[in-house]
């Protein structure tokens, strides 16, 4: 089982940059470092490939490229935006994303049941999903979850 993950997680890191037939992220989307990104200032040059395998996983099940919205962020910019005081964005261990033609509860019940998924935030009104890969409390199964979800 590890040595499968870990040929996946190889897998995703060498063909990041390389396209799937039939996967692409639409022509208003650009990629960047391996993955498409809403626009040009996202910046997902760190993001780590747990959270990589996760997109991944993401693009399998649904058949559509997971959209990053916010990727890394400066503590700066972390403040701007009214992120929390040590977010996981600025460790490069949290995205937001959507997948389009894929509804947000969809999207939201998928990474539930995902194992690597650590914390997972829902914002109502709001077209993404954040995911990040903390680690779980002992005696987790799920995601740690916060905002609507």
């Amino acid at each position: 089982m590890r040595l499968c993950i870990a040929i996946l997680i190889s897998l995703t890191i060498l063909t990041g940059c390389a396209s799937l037939g039939g996967l692409s992220g639409g022509p208003q989307y650009k990629k960047k470092f391996g993955v498409y990104v809403e626009h040009s200032k996202v910046q997902t040059f760190c993001l780590l490939p747990k959270l990589r395998f996760i997109l991944w996983k993401a693009r399998m099940h649904f058949g559509r490229e997971p959209i990053v919205t916010s990727g890394y962020r400066n503590p700066f910019h972390n403040w701007k935006v009214g992120g929390a005081w040590g977010s996981f964005h600025q460790k490069c261990m949290a995205a937001d994303i959507f997948i389009p033609g894929v509804s947000k509860s969809k999207l939201i019940a998928f990474l539930k049941k995902t194992g690597e998924v650590g914390g997972l935030g829902c914002y109502p009104g709001r077209k993404f999903v954040h995911v990040d890969i903390r680690g779980r409390p002992r005696g987790y199964r799920r995601p740690v979850l916060f905002k609507g979800c």
